[in-house]
């Protein structure tokens, strides 16, 4: 288990790190970026309109299909809903009384399940090569962005949120089901294909399809592949894992509710903390000084 084990130079890169994430209550604090700003939601009113950004993305512009209650809700909700923390984005400058979520992503660590729960992603893969040790892990999941604000600015902030949230929670890996659109798989054989001969995960982190649910990704000639056409196709939030050094699991899951296709994804904190770490050591050394 050795590949799962973080190591004691990134544990002290995350406990420099996690002392400029907390505010003066010892919780989160807010980033800025612009008139944006990244934070957990605070009440379940937040959680609200974070569920109604997913439904309105998911459900009206990815062709998703809303069960009744969805439907009558205008909610993306679900049980996960309620143990998870939720970050979101926020418009300080929407011209509202208040500010607006504009984009969220649910993150769920493995302290927050009790003994009858488990992550979303056991649903699609068997995932026992990481809750079977004993470091720390975050699920990632339902993220998305309103229309008009994807761009650079949210998605960077989405990103700074995730590395905050896990040098506070001292996370180990980083995991979750990331999505390419759509569920004709012929017309993703390309990108199905590279993902798993150029980025498969090693052993130790290999989580694996389950049987009823495996979708063999090799799909096409390795040989035959065009790295930038197959980069190209891949959705952003997929390129985003595999730019901090992600690996995918084995086998892609179908999910016809959501209309998507998903793959398995995996990073190890010590790749995102030496990232942000290095991205920040002006400002950490003026903080250790």
């Amino acid at each position: 288990m050795s590949d799962l084990v973080t190591s004691e130079k990134t544990r002290q890169q995350m406990d420099t790190l996690a002392g400029l994430a907390l505010n003066r209550d010892g919780g989160f604090q807010e980033l800025r970026g612009g008139s944006l700003g990244v934070r957990l939601a605070a009440n379940e009113e937040e959680i609200r309109a974070a569920q109604a950004l997913r439904y309105r993305v998911f459900f009206g512009e990815m062709g998703a299909h809303p069960s009744e209650e969805a439907l009558k809700t205008q909610l993306d909700a679900d049980k996960f809903d309620e143990i998870a923390d939720h970050l979101l984005v926020v418009d300080h400058a929407s011209g509202e009384d208040k500010p607006v979520v504009v984009g969220t992503y649910r993150l769920l660590r493995s302290d927050m399940l009790g003994p009858q729960d488990h992550f979303y992603t056991a649903d699609e893969y068997d995932i026992s090569c990481l809750t079977n040790f004993s470091g720390r892990l975050l699920e990632v999941g339902r993220s998305c962005v309103a229309k008009e604000y994807r761009g650079r600015a949210a998605m960077q902030l989405l990103w700074r949120g995730i590395a905050s949230y896990i040098f506070l929670h001292r996370i180990d890996i980083l995991f979750g089901c990331a999505s390419l659109h759509g569920t004709s798989l012929e017309e993703m054989d390309e990108e199905l294909t590279w993902l798993y001969h150029n980025h498969l995960a090693p052993p130790a982190l290999r989580v694996r399809a389950l049987p009823e649910r495996y979708v063999d990704m090799r799909r096409a000639d390795p040989a035959m592949l065009d790295r930038r056409r197959c980069l190209s196709k891949l959705p952003p939030l997929i390129k985003g894992y595999l730019r901090l050094g992600g690996y995918v699991g084995d086998g892609a899951v179908v999910d016809e509710q959501f209309n998507t296709t998903d793959v398995a994804i995996l990073v190890k904190s010590e790749l995102l903390a030496d990232k942000y770490y290095r991205h920040y050591e002006r400002r950490l050394r003026d903080a250790l000084d």
